[in-house]
Parts: structure tokens; C-alpha cells; sequence
């Protein structure tokens, strides 16, 4: 029997794993977890990843290699056994306004082929299909005209296209060609003719001139249909002479009339990344900037809801209003885009059943489903092709990309994915496992860092780490099948097992009596929903993915809510009334969405607590004798910053065709400051030292600082002890994230009036560290304020005082209330 191929690992110390080495089965589905911060991914990233692509990108090409040696090397001994490795992380997909779900999977290229090979185009103004022109169309028009008027006959051989045309001009002349018209104007060939390489240019090349009403004209004209079906694929103008009039006619697509003319139809037609495609207004985006707002797009998620709204010319799909005019079988490229994929694959069937016979359509068709597929595999069949990547969730953008690898059908390759489960609802779980079973079935090593206990129990192998976080954490507490772990003590076998429950009975919260009711909410999926909100009260909202959860409490409860008391320009979705915002005077949205969008952004500076820590520096003596000030503490302004990174700590190397790689400054070896400054120090610590400490060693370092103790005991308070104060906010997973924002509420004084909203606070939490955050908002909520989570965590719906669950399913057969009540 052969031995059974495994990863080795052995020594591995990177961030804070403590000398961990064990075997890990590969071709299987191995679940990485433990407490939030105990090292899962110092170990599953950090490590087995990073190294997997270190050793893939030393078989690419000289160019690549040369920055091999300032990549840094996980610390570690040795390991064995990795194949080419793919993260699906949470915070990898592109952000982009014109990035969507279609563009990301690759399904929208097989969508702008199926418009443009077999699609029709309806003239909007007069509803006449249009259809390509036959020799005779064109000889009935010559015969039209009036007898002894003089005509050209032009070959539209350059049609918006950028460029000089030198050589072409010059193959012209050699062909016998003398006049041409370029950009409106009559031109002589043989005259020097200059033209922008970077601008667009019309040129129609004169084939023939010809005297109406003469019978050899037939003959002439055929002839010359000829020639422009050769050198201008059938594109022609008929002219009269001084401007009378002019007709385009195409062996494409036109109007009988000849008074609409429609582009070349082709994949880039609806290609809202090309400028043959994109509407000129937007640029492609689908959005514009509203009057008297900014006219850039804002880096800012409130900025850019604030501040800009659908475009019209293009109904928000970013295309030429062209594009929309075609359509197959009755459905436009916008009813594609607006579709939820689950709909679109139901009806591609129904015309698949109806009797669809080209064998183009029927091919496109196909691999337009087996795609559409994928995303209902993961158990994200609600999205649609035309959402936007920088509205998905964490969950969905990582399932998004887990769909675009099924459809790859790779084979012995190290998948390393990030929690894949968050933001799912129980229905859809099932889906996601048999995704994961499906990628290990096909010869791939699926690594999962998860929470989840459903995948934990489904996996092959389980690695526990922990105890605890950060210091106390970095250690292998088990590693063996799921049925071996029952009998293992550790505190995820303690909650998996039964042993330890997260949710806790209690009686349900009487509330203060005083609600907030909305009442005919019809956006998106809702149909006329009327909701009546206990205030005083901790209420989970739940439901199927796509259920319209988000919708109700988001986009119309909350938006309705932040327009009366804030003033917000933002347009909530349609509902009739709302009544009872007399009994809050305060709303608080703790959402997923980064921190930060630059590398320079961290816990710190967002809580506030760096100023206070620089503070603390100015006031030591040795900062005095030197002259420094707060300031100089600072790794974004000139004085005590490495001017070398420019206090990033890190330097970009631009990479053709790969990534951008990020080097440790050589300078200041990533300390981000000037020697000098790095001198100074408070209790045995630099700067840069502390910006390195997880927040439970700095609650200790500062615990005679009061106001730093606090904001750090908070960040403690709800999970997040283990992360370190100058961690990237981009690294911050959507949970992390949400709890850096949850924390820097608490902190504030609460009015007992406050209605927080809180998105799916448990993402990327361990059973006891989500405790730790239901012991928190209750203790929140027994302050007299309320509290509003959308949740799939069954402990926290569990723990409410009043449930409101969406559904009964998602899309359009969700946006109902099923249930309201005590849970």
C-alpha cells in the first residue's frame, strides 16, 4: 500500500506560531481553526501559502526570479509536499466600478458573444428590426434618386478607430485610389495628410463617381459593392454632390430606410471596459457623480453612496446606448445584467426547451449555465451577473471566486481559503461543502481556515490551534480526523462537542414599549413589507441569502432613518411611511466595509489611539532633550518617518503580468522610522515596537495611561486582543474590521436613545470569542438602547429578544416577513 502523500512542516515560527510542526494529508478537505488570532493563518497563509507561491514563482521566467531574494522566506525550518498554491481570500477581489460578478467569472464574455453572434437589434424610435443590406437594397436606392444628380460611391474602410493610417493611405494610393473623405473633409491622397495618432478617425475612400439615371450605374455599382465588401467588410456611403444628401449602407445591420445605422456588432460592443463599448457619460462605470457633489470617484464607501447614483443615458449597465438595442429572444444585455443567476440559468433553459436551434446560441448557452451553476454550488445563485464586486460581503466575494475555480477544473493544485462560510445561510451550507468536496475530488489539497462547525464535522482532517490568542496561541492543540477529536480537550472541542453552549437562556428583554414602524416597503425583492421595530430591544433579523434582509433594514429602514436625523443625501428604497423616530436621537451603522483603503491605515489610527501613544512619546524625557514632538512620532509626515519608504515600512516592486510584490525597506528594515526616533522610548519600547504589540500585550505596556487603557479594553472586549495596533487595514478581514468600528462606539458615551445597526458582527469569530461579543451588545442593550443585527449565526438569533426572519427564499421568491416575534 502507498504511503500517503503529506505536507511536512517543521519549525515553523511565523508571526506568532511557536515552533509548530506536524504533517498535513494532502488531496483533502483540512479545516485550520481555533480562537480569532491563535495563528490559523499565520500557519495556513502566512506560511503553507506564502511558501507554496515563493516556490511557483521560481520556475517563472529570469525577470521574475530577480526579486526572489527580497521576497522574505516564511520563517521556518523545512516543509515538504506543496504543490502550486491559490488563496480565496475574503479581501482579494477587485474593487473597481466597473468589476462584477459577470466580469469576475468570466460569464459576461460568453454573454457579449451570445449578443453579439445571434442577437437582434430593434431600432428603439421605430421598433424595426434592422437587417444588413442586399445589393438590390442598395441599386433601388441609385435608381431613386433624381435623374442627372451626380453621386459618389465611398468604401467606409476606417470606421472611429485611433490611429495615423500612414501605411494604409499609402496601399491606397499604390491600389489607385486618389480622394478620400477623412473626418468630414474631401482629401487628395497624394497630398501630405497628417493625422492624431490618439484620436478617432472616420475615413470613407472614394471607389466611384457616377451620374444618376444612367443604365450602365448597375453594372458600376456591383462592381464596386464588391471591392468594399473586400476592403471595408461591406461598409459604404452613397453621396450626392453639394451635400444633397448621404446614405450609409451596411452588409450589417441598418434601418430599410437607411436612416439608422447601427455599429459593427461585436463582443466589444458590450464591453463596457472598451471605448467602442462604454457610454460616454460614465465612462463605463454605470454611475455618475450627482449636481453639486464631487465629480471623482470617492475612496470613502459613505462618499460614494452620498455622492453618486445610476447613470441614465446607459440605465446604469456602463454600455452604449447601441448596446441596448439588441436583444435575445425579447431579453435586452440589462435584463442579463439585472437577473439573478439563478433566474437567468431557469430562463436560458426554458429557450434551450422551447425549440432553440442555432448552434452557436446553443453552445454559448451551455457554457453560460454550467458557469451560472457554480455560483449556485457556493450558494450564491441570487447575485447577478451585473453586481457590483465592491458591494459583495467578504463571504460573497471569496464564494464569487471559489465559483470562477470550479468552472477552471484545475487539478493537483493547494487551495487555501479564509472562511468561506461567512455570510451563509444554513440552507445554502450544504452547497458550499459539496463545492469543497468537489475541488478535493478532482486531485486538489483544499486547506479551509474556518469557525464553522458544520465544516469542521464535514472535513477530513482538523488542525486546533490555539489555547488562546496572539502570545498565548501560536500552538498545535490537536490534529486528526473529526471523529478523533471528540475526545481531545481543547475550547473548540468543548463547543463543538456540547460541552460549552455560546448562547445562554434568559428571558426575553420587555423593551422600553415604544417602536419604529415602516410600513410598504417595495424595494428590490420586498413586497410591500410593513415592519413594526421594538425599540429597547435586541432584534435579529434573518433569512436565506438574498431574502431581502438588506434591503428592508439597509437600504429603507436604515437610509429613511439617517435622511431624517442626519440630513442624508441618499435615496432609501420605496416605501409609503415611517413613524416613531421621535423615540431615538441617535443611529449608529457598524458595517464590514474596510477601515482604511491605504496600507498606512491600522487599528490605531482609526480608534484614535495612536495620537494618544504618540503623545505619551513627546512627554518622555529623551524626546524633550531631542526636540521631538508628537509629530515626529508620525510615520505619515516628514521628520521622523523613513524618508527612504516613506514610513511605509514596505516598498512596492512592480511586477509585469503577476502581482505587485511588497519588499521590506532595506533602510529601515521595516520599522517605518529614522534611527533617532527609534531611540526614544517609553518603558523599555520604541515605536515601533509597540505598533508591533497585539492589543492585549499594549493594554498591559499602558495600563497607567487611562485613556488608552480603555480604548484598548474595549478592542479586547469584542474579540480582538490578539491584533496588533499597526496591522494594515487592508489585511483586516470585513469582521475584524466591523469590530474595530463596533469598538470605537462602545467607547463613546452611549444616550440610551441609540439605535445601532450591526451587519453580521460574528464573521471570522470562534464559538468563545463570539460569547465575548454577545455578552458585550447585551450589556449595550441593558443601557437602554437597541440593537438591530442581521444574522445567520443560529447562538446569536438564539440570544435576541425579538426575531424578524425574511424570506421564504431569496430573489423573487423572497421579500416577505415569514416570522416575527420572541425566538
Amino acid at each position: 500500500m502507498l504511503e500517503e502523500e503529506k505536507i511536512i512542516i517543521r519549525g515553523a515560527r511565523e508571526n506568532n506560531l511557536k515552533d509548530v510542526s506536524l504533517d498535513i494529508p494532502t488531496k483533502k478537505l483540512v479545516v485550520i481553526t481555533g480562537p480569532s488570532g491563535s495563528g490559523k493563518s499565520s500557519l495556513a497563509f502566512d506560511t503553507i501559502f506564502a511558501e507554496g507561491q515563493r516556490r511557483y514563482l521560481e520556475s517563472l521566467s529570469a525577470y521574475a526570479r530577480q526579486f526572489l531574494d527580497q521576497m522574505t522566506k516564511p520563517d521556518i525550518d523545512f516543509i515538504d509536499g506543496l504543490s502550486p498554491a491559490i488563496a480565496i481570500e475574503q479581501k482579494t477581489i477587485n474593487t473597481h466600478p466597473r468589476s462584477s460578478v459577470g466580469t469576475v467569472t468570466n460569464i459576461y464574455d460568453f454573454v457579449r458573444l451570445l449578443f453579439a453572434k445571434v442577437g437582434k437589434v430593434k431600432d428603439p424610435s421605430t421598433g424595426e428590426t434592422l437587417k444588413a443590406h442586399s445589393d438590390d437594397d442598395i441599386i433601388d436606392h441609385i435608381k431613386s434618386l433624381p435623374e442627372g444628380k451626380k453621386f459618389r460611391v465611398y468604401a467606409s474602410v476606417v470606421r472611429g478607430r485611433k490611429g495615423e493610417f500612414l501605411r494604409e493611405i499609402e496601399r491606397w494610393k499604390r491600389l489607385g485610389y486618389s480622394k478620400a473623405k477623412i473626418d468630414g473633409e474631401m482629401k487628395d491622397l497624394h497630398d501630405p495628410i497628417l493625422l492624431s495618432k490618439y484620436q478617432h478617425h472616420d475615413i470613407d475612400l472614394m471607389i466611384d463617381l457616377l451620374t444618376a439615371g444612367k443604365e450602365e450605374n448597375t453594372k458600376r455599382v456591383r462592381e464596386a459593392i464588391k471591392v468594399i465588401d473586400r476592403i471595408a467588410e461591406g461598409w459604404m456611403k452613397i453621396s450626392l454632390f453639394h451635400n444633397e444628401g448621404e446614405r450609409s449602407f451596411s452588409r450589417k445591420l441598418s434601418s430599410s430606410a437607411g436612416a439608422t445605422t447601427f455599429p459593427e456588432l461585436e463582443p466589444r460592443l458590450f464591453s463596457f471596459n472598451s471605448p467602442f463599448g462604454m457610454c460616454k457619460s460614465c465612462k463605463g462605470t454605470g454611475i455618475v457623480a450627482i449636481e453639486g457633489k464631487e465629480n471623482i470617484l470617492s475612496d470613502d464607501e459613505a462618499d460614494f453612496e452620498n455622492y453618486f447614483e445610476n447613470c441614465s443615458p446607459c440605465e446604469g449597465t456602463g454600455l452604449r446606448s447601441e448596446a441596448l438595442w439588441v436583444n435575445y429572444n425579447d431579453y435586452t444585455i440589462k435584463d442579463f445584467l439585472n437577473t439573478s443567476a439563478c433566474d437567468l440559468r431557469a430562463m436560458l433553459e426554458k429557450e434551450v426547451k422551447k425549440g432553440e436551434k442555432h448552434p452557436v446560441a446553443l453552445r454559448l448557452i451551455e457554457e453560460i449555465n454550467t458557469r451560472l451553476e457554480f455560483l449556485d454550488r457556493v450558494g450564491i445563485s441570487y447575485l447577478s451577473l451585473g453586481r457590483k464586486t465592491r458591494t459583495l460581503s467578504g463571504g460573497e466575494a471569496q464564494r464569487v471566486r471559489l465559483a470562477t475555480q470550479l468552472g477552471s477544473q484545475l487539478s493537483g493544485v493547494l487551495y487555501v481559503l479564509d472562511e468561506p462560510s461567512i455570510g451563509l445561510h444554513h440552507r445554502d451550507h450544504n452547497k458550499l461543502l459539496n463545492s469543497l468536496y468537489q475541488l478535493r475530488d478532482l486531485g486538489n489539497s483544499v486547506i479551509v481556515v474556518e469557525h464553522d462547525e458544520d465544516t469542521m464535522l464535514a472535513s477530513d482532517h482538523i488542525i486546533d490551534i490555539g489555547p488562546g490568542a496572539g502570545i498565548h496561541g501560536g500552538t498545535v492543540i490537536n490534529s486528526g480526523k473529526p471523529s478523533d477529536f471528540k475526545k481531545m480537550k481543547s475550547v473548540t472541542s468543548d463547543y463543538l462537542y456540547g460541552r460549552k453552549f455560546v448562547s445562554e437562556q434568559r428571558s426575553a428583554r420587555e423593551g422600553n414599549g415604544k417602536f419604529i414602524e415602516i410600513k410598504g416597503c417595495t424595494g428590490n425583492n420586498l413586497k410591500n413589507v410593513d415592519l413594526k421595530l421594538p425599540l429597547g430591544q435586541l432584534v435579529a433579523f434573518s433569512g436565506v441569502s438574498g431574502s431581502g434582509k438588506s434591503s428592508l433594514v439597509r437600504e429603507t429602514l436604515e437610509v429613511a432613518i439617517s435622511r431624517k436625523l442626519y440630513r442624508s443625501q441618499k435615496n432609501p428604497l420605496p416605501f409609503k411611511k415611517i413613524v416613531g423616530l421621535e423615540n431615538i436621537n441617535k443611529m449608529v451603522h457598524v458595517d464590514q466595509k474596510p477601515i482604511g483603503r491605504t496600507p498606512r491605515s491600522n487599528p490605531a489610527t482609526y480608534t484614535g489611539l495612536f495620537s494618544l501613544i504618540r503623545n505619551v512619546f513627546a512627554a518622555s524625557p529623551d524626546a524633550k532633550l531631542r526636540g521631538f514632538t508628537a509629530s515626529t512620532f508620525s510615520f505619515n509626515i516628514k521628520g521622523g518617518r523613513c524618508d527612504n519608504c516613506e514610513g511605509a515600512g514596505k516598498k512596492r516592486i512592480e511586477m509585469h503580468f503577476l502581482p505587485d510584490v511588497f519588499v521590506e525597506c532595506e533602510t529601515c528594515f521595516g520599522q517605518r522610522y529614522r534611527r533617532e526616533v527609534l531611540e526614544v522610548r517609553y518603558k523599555g519600547r520604541n515605536i515601533a515596537e509597540v505598533l508591533n504589540m497585539s492589543v492585549n500585550q499594549a493594554y498591559e505596556h499602558f495600563a497607567n495611561q487611562p485613556q488608552i487603557a480603555a480604548k484598548l479594553k474595549t478592542l479586547a472586549e469584542v474579540g480582538l486582543g490578539y491584533l496588533k495596533l499597526g496591522q494594515s487595514s487592508v489585511t483586516l478581514s470585513g469582521g475584524e474590521a466591523q469590530r474595530i468600528k463596533l469598538s470605537k462606539e462602545l467607547s463613546k458615551r452611549s444616550t440610551g436613545k441609540t439605535l445601532y445597526f450591526l451587519d453580521e458582527p460574528t464573521t471570522g469569530l470562534h464559538f468563545d470569542d463570539v460569547k465575548k461579543l454577545l455578552d458585550l451588545v447585551q450589556r449595550l442593550c441593558d443601557q437602554g438602547n437597541s440593537i438591530v443585527i442581521i444574522e445567520h449565526n443560529l447562538d446569536v438569533i438564539a440570544s435576541a429578544d425579538h426575531v424578524v426572519d425574511i424570506g421564504p427564499s431569496s430573489g423573487g421568491e423572497g421579500g416577505e416577513i415569514c416570522f416575527q416575534g420572541p425566538p
